[in-house]
């Protein structure tokens, strides 16, 4: 795996989604809620709306993504309309609300580890929910590639979906998640995150580099043999200098 990184990035994904901006690096030894903490952060991208597609074998659905501080529009096109969810990040919870008809309803949590459109790409997995799950637990550290990391133990409070236990690999240095992987309540692993390229898009206020998600592929797991059963990429194209005038 190769990454383009810059070499002072700092993530401040959603899930990692899902940004990346340039910024001061982690201190040595932190705890792993210092940890997670950095790595959940929401970058501030003004106009830096995306659109791309998630890929699966032949099968493309065209997906946009509009953040806005704390709030994140999702959207994905399937059987001739778009489907948004809303994605309200706070200190201590990832709320999800589907759109329909102009209005927001709290999506089903008995639905949330369901598959989007056909994808490897679940609802939790889109607002990484587990990155709020309490008491995180460092596992010590391990390289992904030539990238050293802290391994992230995070175990699920007992509020529904697919994952019991996940794992999550963040950069020492750029406080990024490198990878991250799923298991269900019998130890089998279910699902595996890896960043795969991020692009620059811009300056911030203060005249740093700003980059964000470019591929992330998603692999579903056969829980048996621990292989790959399937693989989604989430792909998106290099953010235009006027605001989408889109599907919201």
């Amino acid at each position: 795996m190769r990454m383009n990184l810059s070499p002072s990035l700092f993530c401040r994904s959603i899930v990692a989604l899902w940004s990346v901006v340039l910024t001061s690096t982690l201190v040595a030894q932190p705890s792993a809620e210092e940890i997670i903490a950095g790595a959940k952060m929401v970058a501030v991208l003004q106009q830096a709306d995306l659109q791309g597609k998630m890929t699966k074998g032949s099968a493309q659905v065209p997906t946009a993504l509009f953040l806005r501080q704390n709030d994140i529009q999702f959207q994905y096109f399937e059987n001739q309309q778009w489907s948004k969810f809303h994605l309200r990040l706070k200190d201590e919870a990832c709320e999800i609300f589907q759109m329909k008809a102009g209005k927001q309803t709290p999506f089903p949590l008995d639905q949330i580890a369901k598959p989007i459109a056909g994808m490897d790409l679940s609802y939790e997995d889109l607002a990484l929910r587990f990155f709020y799950w309490k008491n995180p637990q460092l596992e010590g550290e391990e390289r992904v590639g030539v990238h050293p990391c802290w391994k992230i133990r995070l175990n699920n409070p007992g509020q529904g979906g697919a994952y019991q236990v996940m794992y999550v690999w963040i950069h020492q240095k750029y406080g990024a998640f490198m990878k991250i992987e799923g298991f269900n309540r019998a130890g089998q692993i279910l699902k595996r995150f890896e960043v795969t390229d991020v692009m620059k898009i811009g300056k911030n206020a203060s005249g740093h580099d700003i980059y964000t998600l470019k591929q992330m592929n998603v692999s579903s797991m056969n829980p048996v043999n621990g292989r790959t059963a399937s693989q989604t990429k989430l792909i998106f194209e290099a953010p235009k200098s006027v605001e989408l005038k889109g599907p919201r």
